[in-house]
């Protein structure tokens, strides 16, 4: 789901060096004084009421949003910070629900963490806002009625290209097989089964939530073909390969690409026309939330306006707040790469929650794919 931003000083680290980060620093060692921590250090139950843990996304969160929070509630924030819901689900399970008020999952694993009774059903009397939202994300299917969590950011995935060296420009998935020779060890795909799986079985027309083994292993043999053409599977690290040159093309998040177009105007989004997958990220309570007051405060926090539009300039995310998109600047309001038009979206659909069996099956697909 996120080089320094010489574009957005964002006073913090991003995912790819917190990571790197970790593999030298010991577990537990503080990142700064700024409310930051690595994200695997000792959980414990954390009951003081004067401070907020939350488990995010890297680049979720920035010292401006922190500090004006504990200006506003007297509350201090620490953040701890992971790469991928799976990991944040599997540190969940291993007995760190106590130590987080605060966790950001995205659109799927919410369904799945309600589905494990991970997460409380919110308290909508708790709640100043709810009525901002877009339609759209009032009700939205992932949660219906946002019964267990808020929509903080939206957005969507396709490619990310440098339109003074590729020609034709690309339309849809299928243009990185029919120019497979042309973008040779040029082009990175996503580290996301789901997302590059998914991508593969919509560029032969089915869902990107077909749970169908057939439809599935024609995907896996169609990445399988594409293989060879591929500099790697990278979510991250493709932004300093593309600014450079090194890279053509890239597949990426929508937020990720327009960040990185601010540093390069030649580089270009483009949602292919077959549809991709719509994602959201969102707020929640789990279940053993030790600060549940700062926790609703927080969430009442990132619904008012003026917050959500801040945060939606400085972190480029595209927000769910009609309150707050209608005090963004035109030419925000105006980014096709954050607010795509509603034709754009027509045949995108958001990741859902697939069986146990079917995910072994990515699972399975995935590593053959990625370790041959």
């Amino acid at each position: 789901m996120p080089p320094i931003r010489r574009s957005r000083d964002h006073g913090h680290l991003t995912r790819r060096q917190l990571l790197n980060a970790a593999l030298g620093a010991a577990s537990g060692v503080a990142l700064s004084s700024c409310g930051w921590t690595l994200a695997n250090v000792q959980t414990t139950v954390r009951t003081d009421p004067g401070l907020l843990y939350i488990y995010t996304w890297a680049g979720y969160t920035d010292n401006a949003l922190l500090d004006s929070f504990y200006q506003e509630t007297g509350v201090r924030v620490i953040a701890d910070v992971y790469s991928s819901n799976e990991e944040m689900l599997a540190k969940l399970q291993a007995g760190a629900g106590g130590a987080y008020s605060v966790i950001y999952p995205s659109d799927y694993m919410l369904q799945k963490m309600v589905r494990l009774n991970l997460v409380q059903q919110l308290d909508h009397a708790r709640l100043v806002g709810l009525d901002r939202l877009f339609s759209k994300f009032a009700n939205p299917q992932y949660d219906p009625n946002n019964q267990h969590s808020l929509p903080l950011s939206w957005g969507t995935t396709g490619l990310v290209y440098n339109k003074n060296v590729i020609s034709p420009p690309p339309k849809d998935w299928d243009y990185l097989w029919d120019n497979k020779d042309q973008l040779f060890r040029r082009m990175t795909l996503l580290n996301d089964p789901r997302e590059v799986i998914g991508a593969a079985i919509k560029s032969l027309g089915y869902s990107y939530n077909t749970t169908n083994p057939e439809e599935i292993r024609q995907g896996y043999e169609r990445l399988v073909e594409l293989k060879p053409a591929i500099a790697s599977f990278e979510s991250d690290s493709w932004r300093p390969q593309i600014l450079t040159g090194d890279l053509k093309i890239a597949m990426c998040y929508s937020a990720d690409a327009n960040e990185v177009a601010a540093e390069n105007s030649d580089l270009i989004y483009t949602l292919p026309s077959s549809g991709s997958s719509i994602w959201t990220d969102a707020l929640a309570i789990p279940k053993t939330a030790p600060n549940t007051d700062a926790a609703y405060a927080w969430l009442n926090f990132m619904l008012e306006p003026e917050v959500a539009a801040r945060t939606c300039e400085r972190l480029s995310f595209a927000t769910p707040n009609k309150a707050a998109f209608q005090v963004l600047p035109p030419d925000v309001q105006e980014n096709s790469s954050l607010f795509p038009s509603e034709e754009t979206l027509t045949y995108s659909e958001g990741l859902t929650p697939i069986p146990i069996e079917i995910e072994e099956l990515y699972d399975l697909y995935w590593t053959k794919l990625t370790s041959s």
